[in-house]
């Protein structure tokens, strides 16, 4: 039989595909006797027919590229994906800082309960950019009390 119907039965009997198939060079003749699966399963036995180890796609390229990368190149606006800062993380950012000075403010009783209470509900849904948005809000609103 030809060797291309034995590197095919070969390569269904061990389950791997047609390229993995290694037949012995010295010993093709025995292999074109071969006919029958049983045949096949005998040659793989005697080690005439065997397993190609599986072939990994290079890792060359990749260290290159990660040498690259480490000197600062490929880093530019073209390579880029997704966002540079997490809109969550600056929000969590923004209203901590809101947050904390509106309780300074109370605790040194600059406003009342019920403005901090405004301030708070104002600055949980968004109404203040910055820090300095809310001071500006709060200057145009009168709302700190002056010092007894």
């Amino acid at each position: 039989m030809s060797l291309k119907f034995v590197k095919r039965l070969a390569a269904q009997v061990m389950g791997i595909g047609e390229s993995r198939v290694w037949i012995d060079p010295e010993k093709i003749e025995r292999v074109s006797m071969a006919i029958s699966r049983e045949d096949v399963k005998r040659l793989i036995h005697d080690g005439v027919i065997r397993k190609k180890p599986v072939s990994t796609p290079s890792r060359s390229r990749a260290r290159q590229r990660h040498l690259a990368k480490k000197k600062g190149r490929r880093r530019g606006y073209g390579s880029r994906k997704g966002p540079r800062y997490k809109e969550k993380e600056i929000w969590i950012a923004k209203i901590r800082l809101q947050r904390k000075y509106l309780r300074r403010l109370r605790e040194r009783k600059l406003i009342d309960r019920k403005t901090y209470r405004l301030l708070y509900r104002l600055a949980k849904g968004g109404t203040f950019r910055s820090l300095a948005h809310m001071k500006m809000y709060i200057e145009e609103h009168n709302l700190l009390r002056k010092r007894p």
